[in-house]
């Protein structure tokens, strides 16, 4: 007779636990058991429980290389009662303890078989069983991760147009607390009669009262100093969107820009030319956004400036505004904005350029080159690597909600009456922006090192997304070298991974369309290839995503910057007044309806999982478990490195501190 412990772990959240019947199966090399049910005295499965029962056998059945797991409906209970299994630990008569990580939901009549924690690459499978168990795991799995194709010019995405599976669903407590945040704060603004309101804002004091209770010391500044050039420059660098400005070796032909002009507003004795040769003048251009045709309201055509602005750090190391031409073509409307204009031309140049930004950082720097990316990444890896390949037990956590936060954008941010809708560019026009940009993602340009360097702001001072952000991606870089080269042994390892080179291939076909111009690996030949490329995935959805999206609320406050402005830009110079200034601006439903998303999708909720925090106890090996606490230690000591610099400052920069950085894009 052969004893074996089962002991079995279900899920801490809410409704985890069941009532059901549960039944194992030990299935080894020589041999299985006997359908077992798991039956102690006493209630079963309680949510966070773990309990140990035992299977009998009549003799040892080898090497364990399945666990079976069957659920049966409890007569007693007609309606449905799901079970989250966390993990099943077995102890053999020999004493050998072998970890079954599940991390899954099961409903009644489900089946499941469990391959042991230790990762496995294809190649490795050393028994009939496990072969044809992986091959059968991933023929199901691409039966439920099908692609769609929403647009033929933007990253394909999952097929949701059916129920998503409850293993990407949001877990009850986090479905719970979004729907109380976002509840909530509508009856606030119906309360104070500003949801829905057609009227326009009265004063800009009045904007600073949209809520009672939401605010921060970081919006409580921006609200302070949102028309000061410098923080006006201080946003490009430290701001939600700070990949678009670069160093400027020689000006656009279409931006004629003079010496004259700028004058007053460099360093005394000094002249434009003089300072691009010192690598003090930065540009943004928004020339991705020319002629694309905008929303229509009320029958007439929204303004959109596809602007330029050009940037100087002064001999204070602030980087300022100091021209702005809002259309890409001069022309006599077409004037070019100086700081020393009246004050009301200049800061309704500096909306109208933020304007555009917000949109362009909202479809393409957010939700393209975040979300619709990782999305692609994680239906790759759910559709071409089983459970058991190395790869996917790095990543998976790294995709925990990503497929339900799309798929409820896709629905609500960009449904008709959506946040992203009713910009100025409309659905369509921010569609045809994404259109426009993905040919020009590089897979460079989203490895934060290469960015820099590409743009040249390597010594751009106060630049706290850049000194962050280079320390996060060489941490992560180690990490995942670390992790991977105890899987992968030689670069031959790596290309006889058929699993792996199926995964990229799949990214390079839906991510980037198979645009070879981009620089995406359509294969991997080597290690170094496969650590640079699983860094980048990790960087993207975690530290990139988490300095787009964070400060959000902080930073698009109405005067700020705002999707919408309702009028066009003075195209004469002296003409504006601050009335003009409230009535560029939407309105208060409008720019509440804002206010009341980027809320929402600026907070964390009580699931949350750190960067560098690994509750699923994925990997089997001691090696993974000491990098991973390796891993941990880097980033906390990178933490309060942060936390010591930001109290120093008159602005901290908090968004990209580990302890704040969520590990998968989740909201």
């Amino acid at each position: 007779m052969a004893v074996y412990n089962v002991k079995v772990t279900t899920g801490e959240m809410e409704h985890a636990g069941t009532w059901d019947h549960i039944y194992v199966t030990l299935i080894g090399t020589k041999g299985q058991s006997e359908r077992t049910e798991l039956d102690n005295y006493g209630t079963d499965f309680k949510a966070g429980d773990t309990a140990t029962y035992t299977v009998k056998t009549n003799s040892s059945l080898g090497k364990i290389l399945l666990v079976k797991v069957e659920k049966d409906p409890y007569i007693l209970l007609p309606i449905e009662d799901q079970w989250y299994c966390s993990k099943i630990v077995v102890t053999t008569p020999e004493g050998d303890e072998i970890l079954f990580p599940c991390y899954l939901w099961m409903s009644r009549g489900d089946i499941l078989e469990l391959r042991g924690g230790k990762a496995t690459k294809v190649f490795e499978d050393d028994h009939p069983v496990l072969t044809e168990h992986r091959k059968k795991q991933l023929t199901q799995k691409k039966n439920i991760f099908k692609w769609k194709i929403m647009d033929d010019r933007i990253p394909h995405h999952f097929d949701d147009t059916k129920d998503l599976p409850a293993d990407i669903k949001f877990s009850e407590s986090k479905s719970s607390e979004i729907f109380y945040t976002k509840t909530f704060t509508g009856l606030e603004l119906k309360f104070k009669g500003h949801f829905g309101s057609t009227k326009n804002w009265e004063s800009f004091e009045d904007m600073k009262h949209i809520f009672w209770f939401k605010e921060t010391d970081m919006s409580a500044y921006v609200e302070e100093h949102w028309m000061e050039d410098d923080f006006f420059g201080y946003q490009f660098l430290n701001a939600t969107n700070p990949n678009v400005i670069k160093r400027c070796s020689e000006l656009p032909p279409n931006f004629p820009v003079t010496d004259e002009m700028v004058q007053p507003f460099l360093e005394k004795g000094s002249s434009l030319q003089k300072e691009i040769q010192k690598g003090k003048i930065f540009i943004y251009d928004q020339k991705m956004m020319d002629g694309i045709p905008p929303r229509m309201n009320n029958g007439e055509p929204l303004p959109v400036t596809p602007g330029l602005c050009l940037f100087y750090v002064n001999p204070d190391d602030k980087l300022m505004p100091i021209a702005i031409q809002l259309q890409q073509q001069p022309s006599e409307k077409n004037p070019i904005f100086l700081p020393s204009d009246s004050k009301t031309d200049w800061t309704l140049a500096k909306m109208f350029i933020k304007n555009a930004d917000l949109m362009d950082h909202q479809s393409v720097h957010h939700l393209m080159k975040t979300h619709l990316l990782a999305e692609a990444y994680c239906v790759a890896t759910h559709r071409c690597l089983p459970v058991v390949h190395p790869i996917y037990k790095l990543l998976i956590q790294h995709f925990q909600y990503t497929i339900q936060i799309n798929s409820l954008a896709r629905k609500i941010l960009l449904g008709p009456d959506g946040p992203l809708s009713m910009s100025s560019l409309g659905f369509d026009g921010l569609v045809e922006l994404m259109r426009r940009s993905l040919p020009e993602v590089t897979f460079s340009s989203l490895c934060l090192p290469d960015n820099i360097a590409a743009r040249g702001l390597e010594t751009v001072p106060h630049f706290y997304y850049r000194d962050d952000g280079l320390k996060l991606w060489d941490i992560i870089n180690r990490f995942t070298k670390s992790m991977i080269e105890i899987y992968y042994q030689s670069d031959d390892d790596v290309r006889k991974d058929s699993e792996l080179q199926d995964w990229i291939s799949e990214i390079f076909t839906h991510a980037v369309l198979k645009n070879k111009a981009s620089g995406f690996p359509e294969s991997f030949s080597n290690i170094d290839e496969v650590v640079r490329f699983v860094t980048m995935v990790i960087f993207s959805v975690s530290a990139q995503h988490a300095a787009v999206n964070n400060g959000q609320f902080e930073f698009y406050w109405v005067l700020n910057a705002s999707l919408l402005l309702m009028k066009p830009p003075p195209t004469v110079k002296g003409q504006s007044s601050m009335e003009t200034v409230l009535e560029t601006l939407p309105n208060i439903g409008r720019s509440v309806k804002f206010a009341a998303q980027a809320w929402v999708l600026s907070q964390k909720y009580t699931d949350i999982v750190i960067l560098g925090q690994y509750p699923k106890e994925r990997f089997d090996d001691p090696e993974p478990k000491k990098i991973i606490k390796r891993f941990q230690d880097e980033l906390s000591l990178l933490s309060k490195a942060i936390k010591g610099r930001n109290s120093k400052l008159e602005i901290p920069y908090t968004y990209l501190d580990p302890d704040q950085i969520e590990s998968s894009i989740a909201i």
